[in-house]
C-alpha cells in the first residue's frame, strides 16, 4: 500500500514531524506492506526518523532533488524498499538516460532488488503521449516524453542495471542523441537573447521617478475622477468569438473576414462599456485564446501540442504551452487590436499582456536553463511590447500576474531568492515606459500577506486582486503594511453568475476605504469576464459603476 506524504516537503512544526511514529504505529498492520511516498522536494533531514517507522519502503524524488541519493545511502536501511524516482513527473522532457544510470548503480549496488524505479511523482502531471503530437515540428518532438515515454525510460534503466549498459546500447545512444540535438540546436541557443539578459542592469528594472511623483504625473494625464472605475480585461466569449477563432485557426475563414469578426466583437465591448459609463476601458480579448498560449502562439522558443492535455484542479484540465528555446518576441502582439480599440473612443484604453512569471509558471519549462534566466527572457519580450503599446498611444497598460505567489519554493529558505527574481522580472517588463504612463498588474485568488513586501517591490503604479468573496477581508494585510501604490480591490464575484446590488458592492467599498486612501482606491471586479454572459455582465457593471458614483457622492459631501 502507497501513503502518499508530499507534506514532508514542507517547514513543518517539529510535533508534527514527531507525531509521525506514533501515526504509523497506528496504522501498521502485519499484513501490510507500506510505501511511505514522499516528492517535490528533498526529505533529507527527516531520514533519520523515516528509518525508524514501520513501513517497509521509502519513495524519493530524485529528479527534483537528487541529493537526497547520498543521503539515503547512509540512513535508510538496505533490507527496505528504496523507489528511486528518477524520471521528472512534473515536466515533459526525455530524461538524459546516461547520466540517470550513472546516479543508479551506487543505489542498485547497495539495495539490489530492494530497488525500486519510478518517476518523480504521479504521471498525473503530465501530457499522456508523446507520439501522437505529429504536428509538433521536429527536432522538437523528439526531445519530449510524456507519459508513455516515461515508462519507457523506467524500462530501459531497469534492463541496462540488470543486464548492462550493452543490453540496452541503442536506446542510450538515442537518449544521448537527443540530449545533444538539443544542447546544440539553434531553435534552443540564440545568443542575441542570451547577449540581452546578461546585458541588463539596475536601471533597467526600475522607472525613472518613485511612484510618489510618477503618480502624479499620471494623475495629470488621465484626468480620471475619484474611485475609478474599470474591468480586469476580458469580456464575454461568446460561442460566435470561438467559432471565429477555431474556423481560423483550421484555415477555414480567411484573415480579412477573421479580423473583421474580430473587430466587431471589439466594437461591441467598447460600445457596451461606455454605455455603462466605465472610465478605463479594455478590448475585450475576443482575439485571445488562452492568456499564455496567446503570446506564446507569438514568441520564439515556444511549442504547443494537440493533445498535451493535463489536469489543473477538479474537473478542469489545461494544454500548457512549451518553453523549450530562448525566447523572443519577432513582431507586436496586441499593439493593432489595442490600437483600433482605442481609436474607437476618447476614453483611455488599457493595453493588456500577461506578466513574464505568469507566462512562465504556466508552461512546460525547459529544464536546461534557470527559471530566473527564462523569467528575463519573458521580460524583456514582453517590455519590448509594452513600450510599443505606449509609442501607439496607450497609457494605461496592464501586465498580469496571476501566477507570482504560484512560483514560490516550498521551503521558506529558498522564498527570498524567488521573490527577488520575480519581482524583477516582472519590472523589467514594464520599466521601459514613461513615468506617465500607468502600469496595472493583476493577482487573483491568492493569499498575499506574507509577501507584501515582494508585491510592492514589483512598484506597479495600480495593483487589482480579489477581495470579495472575504468581504475585503484580504485587504487589511495591504493596509496594515501600509502599501503605497495604488490597489483595485474586487468589489464582485466574476465566478458566480449571481449579479450583487449596488448597495452590496458599495459596503464593500466603504470597508475597503477604512484601509486604501481615497486617491489610491479603484473599482474593479475580481477577476476577467470571459466565463460570463453579457446579460450578466451587464447588470453587474452597471451597478459597479452606480456603487463608485455613490461613493463619489458620500466623499463629496
Amino acid at each position: 500500500m502507497q501513503i502518499d506524504e508530499p507534506v514532508l516537503a514542507l517547514d513543518l512544526p517539529d510535533a508534527w514531524v514527531q507525531s509521525l511514529k506514533s501515526a504509523y504505529d497506528a496504522i501498521t498492520q502485519p499484513h501490510l506492506q507500506l510505501m511511505l511516498t514522499t516528492y517535490f522536494e528533498s526529505v533529507e533531514r527527516h531520514l533519520p526518523l523515516l528509518a525508524t517507522l514501520p513501513v517497509q519502503g521509502l519513495h524519493l524524488d530524485l529528479a527534483r532533488a537528487p541529493q537526497q541519493a547520498a543521503a539515503a545511502l547512509k540512513h535508510w536501511p538496505r533490507n527496505k524498499v528504496l523507489s528511486a524516482g528518477v524520471v521528472d513527473g512534473r515536466n515533459i522532457w526525455r530524461a538524459d538516460l546516461r547520466a540517470v544510470l550513472a546516479q543508479l548503480k551506487p543505489l542498485h549496488a547497495h539495495w539490489g532488488h530492494r530497488l525500486w524505479l519510478a518517476p518523480s511523482c504521479s504521471l498525473l502531471h503530465c501530457p499522456v503521449d508523446a507520439s501522437v503530437e505529429l504536428r509538433l515540428h521536429e527536432p522538437v518532438r523528439g526531445w519530449l516524453a510524456f507519459a508513455v515515454q516515461k515508462l519507457g525510460e523506467l524500462g530501459t534503466l531497469k534492463r541496462a542495471l540488470l543486464d548492462g549498459d550493452a543490453a540496452e546500447a541503442k536506446a542510450l545512444d538515442e537518449s544521448d542523441m537527443a540530449q545533444k540535438s538539443r544542447r546544440l540546436s539553434p531553435q534552443v541557443n540564440q545568443p542575441a537573447v542570451r547577449a540581452r539578459v546578461a546585458a541588463l542592469v539596475a536601471a533597467d528594472a526600475q522607472r525613472t521617478q518613485a511612484y510618489a511623483q510618477r503618480s502624479a504625473q499620471q494623475r495629470k494625464r488621465l484626468a480620471l475622477p475619484p474611485f475609478p472605475t474599470t474591468t480586469i480585461g476580458s469580456f464575454p466569449q461568446t460561442n460566435e468569438i470561438r467559432v471565429a477563432r477555431a474556423r481560423f485557426k483550421r484555415g477555414e475563414l480567411r484573415e480579412p473576414l477573421y479580423r473583421e469578426q474580430m473587430q466587431q466583437a471589439i466594437t461591441q465591448a467598447v460600445r457596451e462599456q461606455e454605455a455603462l459609463g466605465l472610465d478605463v476601458l479594455v478590448h475585450g480579448e475576443a482575439e485571445r485564446n488562452d492568456m499564455v498560449e496567446y503570446f506564446g502562439e507569438q514568441l520564439s522558443g515556444y511549442a504547443f501540442t494537440d493533445n498535451g492535455w493535463v489536469q489543473s484542479y477538479g474537473s478542469r484540465c489545461v494544454k500548457p504551452p512549451i518553453i523549450y528555446g530562448d525566447v523572443a518576441r519577432p513582431v507586436a502582439m496586441t499593439v493593432e487590436w489595442t490600437r483600433y480599440a482605442q481609436s474607437l473612443t476618447p476614453r483611455w484604453m488599457k493595453g493588456m499582456l500577461t506578466g513574464p512569471v505568469t507566462m512562465l509558471q504556466w508552461s512546460f519549462v525547459r529544464d536546461d536553463l534557470s527559471r530566473e534566466q527564462v523569467a528575463l527572457q519573458l521580460a524583456l519580450a514582453l517590455r519590448d511590447e509594452v513600450v510599443d503599446l505606449e509609442a501607439a498611444g496607450i497609457a494605461v497598460i496592464q501586465i498580469d500576474e496571476p501566477a507570482f505567489r504560484e512560483g514560490l519554493p516550498l521551503r521558506r529558505a529558498d522564498w527570498a531568492a524567488y521573490l527577488e527574481w520575480a519581482a524583477r522580472a516582472f519590472r523589467v517588463s514594464a520599466s521601459g515606459v514613461r513615468d506617465d504612463t500607468q502600469i496595472h498588474t493583476h493577482m487573483c485568488y491568492s493569499e498575499f500577506n506574507d509577501i507584501l513586501p515582494s508585491i510592492a517591490a514589483m512598484d506597479a503604479d495600480v495593483i487589482t486582486i480579489e477581495t470579495s468573496r472575504s468581504q475585503m477581508e484580504l485587504l487589511r494585510g495591504f493596509g496594515e503594511f501600509a502599501y503605497p501604490n495604488e490597489i483595485g480591490p474586487g468589489v464582485y464575484d466574476i465566478h458566480s453568475p449571481r449579479v450583487p446590488d449596488a448597495g452590496e458592492m458599495l459596503a464593500l467599498l466603504r470597508k475597503a476605504r477604512e484601509v486604501i486612501p481615497d486617491e489610491r482606491l479603484w473599482v474593479n471586479p475580481d477577476c476577467g469576464l470571459k466565463t460570463r454572459g453579457w446579460d450578466e455582465t451587464r447588470g453587474a457593471l452597471r451597478h459597479m459603476v452606480e456603487a463608485a458614483q455613490a461613493l463619489r457622492r458620500e466623499v463629496a459631501l
